[in-house]
């Protein structure tokens, strides 16, 4: 309302790039759409789409990934739903490391699970302590999820890290689901590490993924689930029990996305390095608030718990008082206490000045 009204609002709180798609993605869509690619999909995704995706990870994972290892489905959010319905029976948990992505507690509670969240320590970057994960498995834990690099903490987890994980995954015979969406979006000297590119965990790891963050299509609603070719086979009845196959023509879009480099989209990346750059400049004078540079994704995680005030309190003056719209820490578990998380979705001018509006507010509070 403020923001129509012509009030200067900055909206900091969702997670949607601003940066335009590719043209020649959205030329594909046009293009196959008027030449009548309308019809039916199959349940488990067009055969085009299904062999660029064998393409993408045989590369990634550096071993033959077969067309048979991959369901197409509209968007991460419905290949997590589709991943817990079909390995999730009325209370199992699923261990989550906190903060994590909202939905997700509601995605585990939808089959009957039991999310189990496993603190993460801001003081360590966010990044996990595996004997508080260990320490939390039970007879009655199904499965352990990962979101890396992370919405919202921006930690992506070492190759170390995620090797662990998965030998305590093996150990008690867990599932081990692992968010990928923002795989591509890595700062910096760290690298990403997926549970999938060990082959030995390979008939335990279920990848969720998509093109709205990698590149700018939220809308498109065009993700997929990689993982093993008998899981596949078996979870594809539960996918076609939600919808009957996507739209042809998006995934003949996808086909092509997945082949093809962008420079536009190495501009965006970069853009988000630099915007998260200019925050933490923006705010390295204020006693009372910090940040951590992000390693990968498209969030910081600004610190406000020198203030006095919780991450709720804190982002409602702001929005109050000085008209930036950030999340609260605590919409994203007990973890995310006393933060704001902030999406790096506007230019780095505006980023600037939402910096300088944080530090006023925390200035005027002491």
């Amino acid at each position: 309302m403020r923001a129509a009204q012509g009030e200067d609002v900055i909206f900091l709180s969702i997670g949607e790039p601003d940066a335009a798609p590719p043209q020649s993605v959205l030329d594909v869509a046009s293009t196959q759409m008027n030449n009548g690619r309308l019809k039916y999909s199959s349940g488990q995704g067009e055969p085009n789409v299904l062999a660029a995706l064998s393409r993408h990870y045989t590369k990634q994972t550096g071993r033959a990934i077969g067309p048979d290892q991959f369901m197409f489905l509209p968007g991460t959010q419905t290949a997590l739903s589709v991943a817990f319905l079909s390995i999730l029976d009325e209370g199992d948990e699923v261990l989550m490391f906190d903060p994590y992505y909202a939905t997700y507690e509601a995605l585990v509670r939808l089959p009957g699970g039991i999310p189990v969240p496993v603190p993460l320590d801001p003081d360590r970057g966010f990044h996990p302590d595996l004997k508080l994960l260990e320490a939390a498995i039970t007879p009655r834990t199904r499965a352990i999820l990962l979101n890396s690099p992370s919405n919202p903490t921006g930690a992506v987890f070492t190759a170390e890290e995620v090797k662990a994980i998965g030998a305590l995954a093996a150990k008690h015979d867990l599932w081990l689901v692992s968010d990928e969406v923002y795989a591509n979006l890595v700062h910096g000297n760290h690298v990403f590490t997926s549970p999938f590119f060990d082959q030995a965990l390979e008939e335990r790891v279920i990848v969720c993924s998509s093109i709205s963050k990698s590149h700018a299509l939220p809308g498109f609603r065009c993700g997929w689930i990689a993982a093993s070719a008998d899981y596949c086979a078996k979870a594809v009845a539960v996918a076609e029990s939600l919808l009957f196959g996507s739209p042809q023509f998006l995934q003949d879009a996808v086909a092509f996305a997945l082949d093809t480099h962008f420079v536009e989209l190495d501009q965006m990346q970069r853009d988000y390095q630099l915007r998260a750059m200019a925050l933490l400049e923006g705010l390295s004078a204020c006693k009372t608030v910090s940040a951590r540079m992000p390693e990968g994704g498209m969030f910081v995680m600004v610190d406000v718990r020198k203030t006095g005030l919780s991450g709720e309190a804190f982002a409602r003056a702001l929005l109050h008082q000085h008209n930036v719209v950030t999340m609260p820490g605590e919409s994203f578990g007990a973890c995310g206490q006393g933060h704001l998380r902030v999406a790096l979705t506007v230019d780095e001018a505006t980023m600037r000045e939402a910096a300088k509006r944080i530090a006023a507010l925390a200035t005027s509070l002491n």
